[in-house]
């Protein structure tokens, strides 16, 4: 007999799935993975050949997000929650996921269109929201960035030039309108950022980073996407228009993830054989990686544990993730 707990607690998720077992090592009875369930079983009946599915791997991880979350919603007291949505994948899958978790009466969505928001974005975030059912409210941030551009200009060195500075400033109001919102209602923030930037510190602390959980901070930014067509396998609940557009934080003209990290098809495996597998970086350039590439993920990936150190807690789906389960020195002198 293997029984094994079912649920979320704080970053750990228990599968459940508990067997049991005849003397010839065949199964009597199998129960659901990611569900709570009671069921008396016949012990002396014999098992059945053959009958064990390793379960889908998105599927498993899509199953774990959603009893991760609704259980560390309950837990800590809240009954709703606070989203923005971006118009991006990763808003966009932490929405289904909230959707399935508590259900849509619970989920309120923020679209927060800035100075360089897309037009198409807005029409993606409303047509998302349209489609789960969820409330959505839309508060432009434009007014208020510029009245920080023009009490800052004159202590910026780049004045009004949009920089890394005013990028940070974008997500930073859009985090304090999330929790502005957080306090007034009582709703907990979810942060919507995915392990691939939280690796490389493509984050702003204090802005998209604000929250009191971040759900797919363990999901690489290729899985996100697998998630999204899991989500949209029986009909389109994420928008095409936001899984197939090229991912952009929107924070400057014409801005792609692009423009500053390898292409995820290429950053989430050096991410994967240096955190998850621990290889050194002499192993993963003997995979054949680009060296200039290499060097710059994993001394990017050094250099930001001081900001995944004050990150809101993330659910475990992966076999390392941040947090709990890979603690590092922040103040170490990893580069000679």
């Amino acid at each position: 007999m293997f029984v094994n707990q079912v649920g979320g607690n704080d970053e750990l998720i228990f599968d459940g799935r508990s067997m049991c077992i005849d003397p010839n090592g065949n199964l009597i009875e199998i129960l659901p993975t990611f569900k709570e369930q009671v069921q008396t079983i016949d012990i002396k009946r014999s098992g059945i050949t053959d009958t064990y599915r390793p379960q889908d791997t998105i599927e498993s991880v899509y199953r774990a997000l959603i009893l991760g979350l609704r259980d560390y919603i309950q837990k800590c007291g809240f009954l709703k929650v606070v989203i923005g949505i971006s118009g991006g994948i990763d808003s966009a899958v932490v929405c289904c996921l909230a959707k399935e978790a508590i259900g849509i009466r619970n989920i309120l969505g923020v679209t927060m269109p800035g100075p360089f928001s897309s037009e198409g974005s807005i029409v993606d975030s409303i047509k998302l929201a349209k489609n789960l059912g969820i409330q959505l409210k839309e508060i432009p941030i434009s007014s208020i960035y510029n009245s920080y551009v023009q009490s800052l200009k004159k202590h910026l060195e780049a004045g009004e030039k949009v920089n890394v500075t005013l990028e940070n400033i974008q997500a930073r109001i859009r985090g304090n309108i999330l929790m502005a919102l957080s306090n007034e209602f009582g709703y907990l923030v979810l942060s919507t950022g995915n392990k691939s930037e939280l690796a490389v510190g493509y984050c702003t602390l204090y802005g998209d980073m604000s929250g009191g959980l971040s759900v797919i901070s363990d999901v690489p930014k290729t899985m996100a996407y697998q998630l999204a067509n899991y989500i949209n396998k029986k009909s389109e609940i994420i928008p095409e228009e936001i899984i197939n557009k090229p991912p952009s934080a929107e924070l400057k003209p014409d801005q792609q993830d692009q423009d500053t990290l390898p292409p995820y098809e290429i950053l989430d495996p050096i991410l994967h054989h240096y955190l998850n597998e621990r290889l050194t970086p002499k192993e993963i350039l003997d995979l054949k990686f680009d060296p200039d590439v290499v060097n710059w993920v994993i001394s990017t990936v050094d250099r930001n544990e001081y900001k995944r150190r004050q990150a809101a807690p993330g659910l475990k789906v992966t076999p390392k993730a941040f947090g709990i389960g890979r603690r590092m020195p922040i103040a170490a002198k990893y580069e000679t």
